[in-house]
């Protein structure tokens, strides 16, 4: 997992393999295909009024951003093992919490940077509000951040387990 503090991201060894296997594919075999996509549209005439060719461009401008991304990421990482089992909240772990008392009222999610985010479950950065709130708690606490209208909310931790994908 990671958290982000003073340009160093911390990573477990899965999340930074995963993310250099994304940068060699993008900048590999994804910049190929989309190079072939550009050159197909561009010859088919006009570039002004293709819109082929202009879709493949934005594309590679949002493939070649992602790419820079995961370069400044990985360059700035620092391997480290998963966080341990002992129920405290940490980057890396997977927190359920309970709003306001409310035990029926669940969230779960991961508290990992959002450079790590998963389809598989919903992730909340450490610096968030919610993140920030929870981080350093354990099993059983309660924990105040602060809403965007200005208000405090209450959740209570519930779960904290180290993630495994």
């Amino acid at each position: 997992m990671t958290q982000t503090s003073d340009n160093v991201t911390w990573l477990t060894q899965e999340a930074y393999a995963q993310l250099k296997a994304e940068l060699e594919y993008l900048s590999g075999p994804a910049r190929t295909e989309i190079s072939k996509k550009i050159e197909a549209a561009r010859e088919e005439g006009d570039l002004r009024e293709n819109g082929g060719y202009h879709a493949a461009k934005e594309e590679q401008g949002k493939q070649e951003l992602r790419i820079r991304q995961l370069q400044q990421l990985l360059e700035n990482a620092k391997v480290g093992e998963a966080p341990a089992d002992d129920g405290v909240v940490e980057p890396g772990m997977v927190v359920k919490i309970a709003f306001d008392g409310d035990e029926d009222d669940t969230v779960t999610f991961l508290l990992a940077s959002r450079e790590y985010a998963s389809s598989d479950i919903e992730t909340y950065s450490p610096q968030s509000p919610l993140g920030s709130g929870v981080m350093g708690k354990k099993v059983g606490q309660d924990a105040e951040y602060e809403l965007p209208n200005g208000k405090m909310a209450s959740v209570r931790i519930l779960e904290a387990k180290p993630y495994r994908s």
